[in-house]
């Protein structure tokens, strides 16, 4: 079995480029298909939307539910002109809220440019700046109200500002998506390593276990059962003497008295220790003869 191992390595390995190979395949062609001209009218849409709702939101501020928010004008590219049927008073700071929560409920970019023009002599009465880094915001005369008169609202939205943070974000995703499959790759392969040095380390085979004596662990179908100092010195005597009775004097000198310690019933909490260990396998017994000591019988068939 351990011959195939490294052939199946190799296919998940494979696999695992391939598929990675075809999300970048597939990332490329999302950037070479994304173009600005494509989307500019669905762009053109969503900030007339906003703009016009924006301005039904000032008409009501100013117990107006029946004039109308005239139709939005783009008057070139990205500067969009909002007005009005009737004169109204317009305050900044509703101004600010309505059009910032439009466009961020479309999601249409958080950089542009507002001004507030008098109708007739094209005059800037209020304007304000809006950046995606707030320390460049610029909103000044908060708190203090036009005064009702004829206005229109011109707002320059800066669309390179979308179209770098959706290139930013598919950037980034990309690399999430990356940094996962080399992360996994990584896992597979520490695993991958353990499990092949484990196969290397020296072992004997106890029923369907494998005992380690260097790690003081047990291992059965992949799992791990540890095992104390004591336990593992214990475990190796009945592993060389299998099916064969070991002198309890025998054990107690080897494990304890040899290093210079002495046990009345240790050896006996011990033992019940093991057995504790090997209860998923009825193959195992660890038997009690009684004036001698113990032996580590291993059935071949298993008892029912």
């Amino acid at each position: 079995m351990q011959l195939f191992k490294p052939k199946g390595r190799l296919w998940t390995k494979v696999i695992a480029f391939l598929y990675g190979g075809t999300f970048l395949l597939m990332l490329a062609f999302s950037f070479s298909s994304f173009s600005p001209n494509d989307d500019e009218k669905t762009f053109s849409s969503l900030a007339k939307i906003g703009l016009r709702n924006a301005g039904n939101t000032l008409l009501l501020q100013n117990n107006d539910s029946t004039s109308l928010v005239l139709p939005v004008v783009e008057l070139e590219k990205n500067n969009f002109r909002l007005s009005f049927e009737k004169e109204l008073v317009i305050v900044p700071d509703s101004l600010v809220s309505a059009i910032h929560k439009n466009f961020m409920a479309l999601g249409l970019p958080n950089e542009y440019l507002v001004e507030v023009m008098l109708c007739d002599s094209k005059k800037v009465s209020y304007s304000y700046s809006i950046s995606n880094n707030e320390e460049k915001n610029i909103i000044p005369c908060l708190g203090r109200n036009l005064p009702l008169d004829c206005y229109t609202i011109n707002v320059l939205i800066n669309r390179d500002s979308l179209l770098l943070g959706i290139s930013l974000g598919l950037f980034l995703y990309a690399w999430l998506i990356l940094g996962a499959f080399a992360m996994l790759l990584f896992y597979y392969s520490k695993i991958s390593r353990t499990s092949e040095s484990q196969d290397t380390l020296a072992y004997a085979t106890i029923g369907d276990y494998r005992f380690y004596r260097e790690q003081n662990k047990l291992e059965k179908n992949g799992k791990n059962v540890q095992l104390t100092s004591k336990e593992s010195e214990l475990l190796q005597i009945f592993c060389d003497n299998q099916n064969h009775v070991v002198k309890r004097d025998l054990l107690i000198k080897k494990v304890w008295e040899d290093k210079g310690v002495f046990v009345d019933r240790s050896l006996d909490t011990f033992i019940s220790k093991l057995r504790k260990k090997f209860k998923d396998d009825n193959r195992i017994n660890l038997l009690n003869v009684h004036g001698v000591g113990y032996k580590l019988e291993i059935v071949k068939k298993s008892r029912r």
